[in-house]
């Protein structure tokens, strides 16, 4: 049984944590510092944290394990960490860099659970990136830590294919709950003395970076495809967003559009029942031109139409796309920017 100090922070973390403390001894856990959190903006700890003292509670990770929630690794935190002897790290999504002098703590070195398929997609956000570039696959690799970010040796992988229905909601709760009992099956590997790493080719590598507020933003003169990805991506964050006037509205789930596409009658405008009425397939991009009774609301993009399933007003609540229009009766009007 080995001596584990678990990294991690977020909720996709805590099934690796709890496979870990199940079959080796936890003897400290790193995870970021309680947060701000809803409207009242009291501090939270982090899902890994709230595990841990949970698991603690009932005795599957020893009463004397540290928690720890530094600001920033120093040298306090590393004297925290060597005094507990820790034989190895284990980490899935911690959210900082380990240095040389961090790494040096553990005898038998650090494994981090990624999930892509190293080298393709190294960096901080590798689910939505394997998205939005509609791979046919990705994957879950456990790698040896190295002092360059995602580039250590490869021990275990295991291939992810994508129908390209995908949130970056589900599949990283698909990624952390079969990543969970790899990361453990590399320790057992350490354990016995029984580890071998393929190096990455570099020359393969692509990147990944990290997401910020505006990425979510839609560009209506994409594709209907490239704009399912965006939005299938940004889910749950940042999320995908559009104006529609003055007012901001949330895309929470859509879809390009595949049914029977009927010209316009050409003495009246589009109407909203596209399957009597029709489409203004010279509409511009972002034009709201009507609504399939089965499917949902239709705008045109620059290259075909996309399906708005679900949505919600930034100040008011989400809803499908049937009840949004019973409270938004001008909506069929609007352009959205």
């Amino acid at each position: 049984m080995l001596n584990i100090l678990f990294a991690g922070s977020p909720e996709c973390a805590v099934p690796s944590l709890e496979a870990v403390a199940r079959k080796h001894r936890i003897v400290a856990v790193l995870t970021n510092p309680a947060a701000p959190s809803g409207r009242s903006r009291v501090p939270v700890s982090t899902p890994v944290a709230l595990e841990a003292q949970r698991l603690k509670e009932e005795g599957i990770i020893p009463a004397d394990c540290l928690i720890l929630t530094p600001e920033k690794i120093n040298d306090e935190v590393r004297q925290a960490i060597a005094s507990v002897k820790p034989d190895i790290m284990a980490c899935f999504a911690y959210g900082k860099i380990f240095g040389p002098k961090t790494l040096a703590l553990f005898p038998l070195g650090a494994v981090n659970l990624h999930p892509s398929l190293l080298p393709r997609w190294r960096g901080c956000a590798p689910v939505p990136a394997a998205i939005l570039a509609r791979d046919s696959e990705t994957g879950i690799t456990i790698q040896k830590m190295a002092i360059e970010m995602d580039a250590g040796d490869i021990i275990i992988q295991k291939k992810l294919p994508l129908d390209g229905s995908e949130t970056a909601e589900s599949l990283l709760e698909r990624a952390a709950a079969e990543g969970a009992p790899l990361l453990v099956q590399a320790l057992d590997l350490f354990e016995k003395g029984e580890v071998t790493g393929k190096t990455q080719n570099s020359e393969e590598s692509t990147y990944c970076t990290m997401l910020c507020k505006d990425d979510g933003k839609i560009d209506w003169a994409a594709s209907a495809s490239d704009i399912d990805a965006r939005i299938r991506a940004f889910t749950p964050w940042p999320g995908a967003f559009t104006n529609a006037g003055d007012e901001v509205l949330l895309i929470l789930k859509a879809k390009p559009y595949t049914g029977e596409v009927l010209p316009a009658p050409s003495a009246a405008p589009a109407t909203p029942d596209i399957l009597t009425g029709g489409v203004n397939r010279k509409a511009k991009s972002g034009t709201v031109v009507g609504v399939d009774k089965k499917t949902g609301i239709l705008v045109q993009t620059g290259d075909g139409l996309l399906v708005l399933e679900r949505l919600q007003w930034r100040t008011k609540k989400p809803l499908d796309w049937k009840s949004f229009l019973n409270g938004s009766h001008n909506f069929l009007e609007r352009t959205l920017t």
